[in-house]
Formats: C-alpha cells, sequence, structure tokens
C-alpha cells in the first residue's frame, strides 16, 4: 500500500473508493450497512463486524485495509499527538476569529452610527452577519464532507477576510450591512472547518482534551471581545475592529496552508442545492421572526405570522427533500441515533441559556452595577475561570477513562444551580457575589458544551464529520437566535411593568435601554429603574432555569457508547487474511 502524503497518520483507512459505510445494529461500521453473524467477512464481499477484510478487497468494520492492495480515503484515519499539537494552532486562531468579531463589532456600533448615520437600520449590522454564517454553516459542514475540508475552510477565511477589509472602507450604512454580510459567509465556515477538522485528525477518545482548549478560546473571546472593542473604537477607529481580523486571520490561512494537509475525499453524487435551499429559507424565516418580533413589529401582525408560516413551510418541504436527495444537505438519518438527537437538543438549549438569558448580564453590569463597558467584559472573567477549569478536567478524564456520560449530568446540575443563583441578583448585589454565581455558570457550561460536541461527532460515521459539526453550529445559533428573542420580551414587559408600578414616567420602547441614558438620569429616579432592571433580569432567570432541568433530564438519556481510539496500524506482512463464509 502507498503512503498517504500529509501529516503522519497511525490509524487506518476506513473505506475504499466508492464503498460507503453505515451503522449495523450493535453501533459497529459495515461498509454496506450489514454485518454477518459471526463476524468474519461473508462469500458476498460485505465487510465483517470483527474488523476483518472482505473478500473482494473492500474496507472492513474496524478500518483495516482492503486485501487488494487499494488504499482507502484519508476519511477515518487519524494523526498522532504531536502532529495535532502542530495543527491545533491554526485550528484555535480560526475558532478566535469567528468568536471575536461579533463580540467587538456590538460594543463600535455607537460610533458607527455617529459616523455612517443610518440608525434606524443599525440592527442589521449584526443581523446580516448572523444570518449569512448561520445558513452557510451547513453548507460548509456537508460540502466539506464531500469534496474535502480544508479548501473550504481555506475559503471561508478568504472570504471573511475579504468581508473584514471592505468592512472596514465602508461609507455608508448600506456597505457595511452588505459587507457584514459577506463576512457572514466566510463566518459560517470558520468553527465548522476547525471542529470538523478536529475530527478528522483526532481519535474520539482523544478528542475532549483538545476540544477543552477550544472551549478556553471561546470563553477568552466571550470577555476579550468587548475589552477590545471598546479599547479599539476609543483609541483608534471603529474601522479597527474590521481591520484587526485582516492579521489574526492571515495568520490562520498561512499557518493552516502550510501544515493542514488532509486529502480530499471526493463522492460522486451531486450537492443537494433544493434542501440548501428550502433549509436558508426556513432559517432566514426563524431569524427574521426572533429579530423583529416584539420590536419592529408586534408579536401577532401579519408580518410575524406569514414569517412563521413560511419557515413551518421550508422545514416541511426541506425534510421531504432530505428523504429523497442522493447526498442530502443534512441526511436525517442521523437523528435516528438517539445520542445525535438528544446532543441536538442539548445543543440547542445550551445556546438558549448563553446567548439568550446571559444576553443580559452585561447591561445588569453596566447600570445596575454600576460598570463601564470595558470593566463590564473583565467582570465575566470569572466564568471563563470556572469554564477553563472544568473543561480540562473533563478533557483529560474523558480520554483517559473513555466514560463521559457523567458531565452532561453535571453540567445540567451546576447550570441549574447558577440560574437559581441568578435569579437572586438585585440592586444590592455586590460585583463580589455576582463574580462567584459566575464561577458556578462556567463550571457547568465547561462541563456541558463540549460533551454535547464530542458525543454528536462520536454519534455519526466518519464520513459525516461535518454534517455532525455544522449540525452542532446550527443548532446552537438557532438556540440562540430564539432565546434572545424569547428573553427579551419577557424582559420588556416586566421591566414596562416594573417601571409603571414605581411611577417613574419612563418607557423604554421594546425593553431597548442605553446604560449611558439610565445613568444620566436623576438620582431618586434612576435608583427606580435600577430596581426594574433587575426585576427584568430575574424573570429572564427564573424563565431560563427549566431549560437547565430539561438539560439534566434528557443527558440521563445518553448511551454511553465506547469512544473509538486511536489503534496502530498493522504490518502488511501480519494484515488478516479473509475468511469466507458459507452463501
Amino acid at each position: 500500500m502507498s503512503e498517504p502524503t500529509g501529516p503522519d497518520y497511525t490509524d487506518q483507512p476506513t473505506m475504499s473508493d466508492g464503498v460507503q459505510l453505515a451503522s449495523n445494529g450493535n453501533g459497529q461500521a459495515s461498509a454496506n450497512g450489514r454485518a454477518s453473524a459471526n463476524g468474519r467477512a461473508s462469500a458476498n464481499g460485505h465487510a465483517n463486524a470483527s474488523g476483518q477484510a472482505n473478500a473482494n478487497g473492500h474496507a472492513n468494520a474496524s478500518g483495516q485495509a482492503s486485501t487488494n492492495g487499494q488504499a482507502g480515503t484519508l476519511t477515518g484515519q487519524f494523526a498522532d499527538r504531536r502532529t495535532v499539537m502542530i495543527i491545533l494552532p491554526g485550528l484555535l486562531l480560526a475558532i478566535l476569529l469567528a468568536m471575536l468579531d461579533n463580540l467587538i463589532v456590538g460594543t463600535a456600533l455607537p460610533r458607527i452610527v455617529g459616523d455612517l448615520g443610518g440608525v434606524t437600520h443599525l440592527s442589521w449590522v449584526v443581523t446580516a452577519y448572523i444570518l449569512a454564517s448561520t445558513i452557510t454553516t451547513p453548507f460548509y459542514g456537508k460540502l466539506g464532507d464531500m469534496y474535502g475540508r480544508k479548501k473550504f475552510f481555506i475559503a471561508a477565511i478568504l472570504i471573511f477576510l475579504a468581508g473584514s477589509a471592505l468592512s472596514g472602507l465602508s461609507t455608508s450604512m448600506a456597505e457595511l450591512i452588505t459587507f457584514r454580510a459577506i463576512q457572514g459567509l466566510g463566518a459560517g465556515g470558520l468553527m465548522v472547518g476547525a471542529m470538523a477538522t478536529l475530527g478528522d485528525l483526532v481519535a474520539p477518545r482523544e478528542r475532549g482534551r483538545y476540544m477543552s482548549y477550544m472551549m478556553v478560546i471561546m470563553m477568552l473571546a466571550t470577555i476579550a471581545g468587548p475589552l477590545a472593542g471598546g479599547i479599539i473604537t476609543t483609541s483608534f477607529s471603529w474601522r479597527w475592529i474590521f481591520y484587526i481580523n485582516l492579521p489574526i486571520g492571515g495568520a490562520a490561512l498561512v499557518y493552516l496552508m502550510a501544515v493542514l494537509k488532509v486529502p480530499a475525499n471526493r463522492v460522486s453524487h451531486k450537492v443537494d442545492y433544493l434542501g440548501g435551499a428550502l433549509l436558508a429559507l426556513a432559517t432566514t424565516s426563524v431569524i427574521l421572526i426572533a429579530t423583529w418580533g416584539g420590536t419592529e413589529y408586534s408579536w401577532g401582525s401579519a408580518q410575524i405570522i406569514g414569517l412563521a408560516i413560511l419557515a413551518i413551510s421550508a422545514a416541511a418541504a426541506f425534510c421531504v427533500t432530505e428523504l429523497r436527495a442522493a447526498e442530502p444537505m443534512l441526511p436525517l438519518h442521523v437523528f435516528k441515533n438517539k445520542n445525535f438527537s438528544v446532543a441536538m437538543v442539548l445543543t440547542f438549549l445550551t445556546g438558549l441559556e448563553m446567548f439568550g438569558a446571559m444576553t443580559f448580564l452585561p447591561l445588569f453590569q453596566q447600570t445596575v452595577q454600576g460598570a463601564s463597558p470595558t470593566v463590564s467584559g473583565l467582570l465575566l472573567t470569572p466564568m471563563m475561570l470556572g469554564v477553563t477549569v472544568t473543561s480540562i478536567v473533563a478533557g483529560q478524564v474523558t480520554t483517559k477513562t473513555g466514560r463521559y456520560k457523567v458531565f452532561p449530568i453535571l453540567g445540567g446540575v451546576i447550570m441549574g444551580l447558577a440560574m437559581y443563583l441568578l435569579t437572586q441578583l438585585d440592586v444590592n448585589t455586590t460585583r463580589l457575589t455576582s463574580g462567584l454565581i459566575y464561577v458556578v455558570l462556567g463550571l457547568g457550561m465547561g462541563f456541558l458544551m463540549q460533551m454535547v460536541s464530542l458525543i454528536a461527532q462520536n454519534s455519526v460515521e466518519q464520513k459525516d464529520m461535518g454534517v455532525a459539526s455544522s449540525a452542532r453550529m446550527f443548532f446552537q445559533q438557532i438556540g440562540g437566535s430564539l432565546g434572545v428573542a424569547a428573553f427579551g420580551a419577557i424582559f420588556a414587559r416586566r421591566l414596562t411593568q416594573s417601571l409603571a408600578s414605581a411611577g417613574a414616567g419612563l418607557h423604554f420602547s421594546g425593553g431597548q435601554i442605553d446604560p449611558a441614558t439610565v445613568n444620566s438620569l436623576k438620582p431618586a429616579v434612576r435608583q427606580d429603574v435600577f430596581a426594574a432592571i433587575a426585576h427584568a433580569v430575574q424573570g429572564v432567570f427564573y424563565w431560563a432555569l427549566p431549560a437547565t432541568v430539561v438539560i439534566f433530564v434528557l443527558a440521563w438519556l445518553i448511551k454511553e457508547v465506547p469512544l473509538r481510539g486511536r489503534t496502530p496500524a498493522p504490518a502488511p506482512e501480519q494484515a488478516p487474511q479473509p475468511e469466507m463464509s458459507a452463501p
């Protein structure tokens, strides 16, 4: 067998050209979806469950090379630790790029409006980016599976950098919104590319160790984003929040082009463009509902109801299309695996909790606790410390023992405790007290988030690694979008009720509050507003609490399937000989 080019791989091919793997009843893979009863090769050449080669030389279940000497693709081969550590910095830079950008932009929006005008369209600076990245996420995952991960990963970085440069050069709000959409088209492939590449390179049992590094980078970006955005905007110009992406993204681009060598795994089926278009239509409708509902239009308006009908219709048509497509954009068969389905629900709920409920913490800090935007970001540092500790512990334990079910359960319990503690926030809560609560929240998130990714990837065949990674990101983004809308409505209602009962004589449209405006009020009125904000934030976390209960219950449904490890390649002369079973 000829040696594959690129990194030093120590595992074997999972299939030869043209043979797709499927899962049999006991969870082991076979070449055509069937395994023989005794685990040995069958006479018709179907792969066996024991991992011995079949008669016609196609790859077997364990990934052994075929007997006719044909080498399989690199899908399913796992790199050694040294190779992974060489590639990892490039993957982490890509994740940092994706996470940091949207968080930095939020702090610069007031300056952007002051320079470009167009305040009525300001929300689209963020919405255009989120919409484009969410829509393209499944495309990057599936196309990477079909035609090779590296080319689409590199393309995503290039598109993102082009959008960043153009955004910095914008001369009008319309231009900025357009260029932010281009940025989003690239951003959709950054996280998926990094996670799926890790899945291609690292055996499931060892992934937890490396996913913990990614979790730390995500939390670092969550805290550093607003801080960096404030410093850059104040010290330089809002345009530099986009230009700063160029050196970071350029470094990731050059590094990955140099060290990431994963041959393409091309399949003969055509791209499922219809399924992708229907999924994009459904996604667009959902995000617009989340963006416009309760702000631009009332929840009972014809526009919102029409979008809801469009979303349901497009989703139904998408499911029908995927059942008929030769190479579906999001294969529905992966949801037949209970672990994968549970992981997607957990991902959705985690996105709802993280990006939904936690959206209101900076507002609480900048008003009730009197923190500046810069200090507000630093106040979330305890959460990052909690995430760092538990993500590393979970990753190391999983690698050493292969056990992982306990971590989502612990994550659900600890996050539930944190949500309950957050319901106790009020005008008298000190920064120390809230910091300790953030530590608890981080501990729960660290146990939960990376394990959900690991479970999703371990639940699919190697050829669907991109699908699993993109599905996780997709459901997390949808959960976050709907969470912001739902919790925003709860916040606005409770805020309005509190202000009315206090007789403050103030009204904030749609619950939108500018901390600078609040802090400029007269002391007596300001205290009433602070109390109303605290009351509204408490309500958000009261409603978020049931989601953590559901997370805890669902975590018990996870079946702890053994994680595949990396096995040394046997010498050619020691390769097992095929055995024929009776026809």
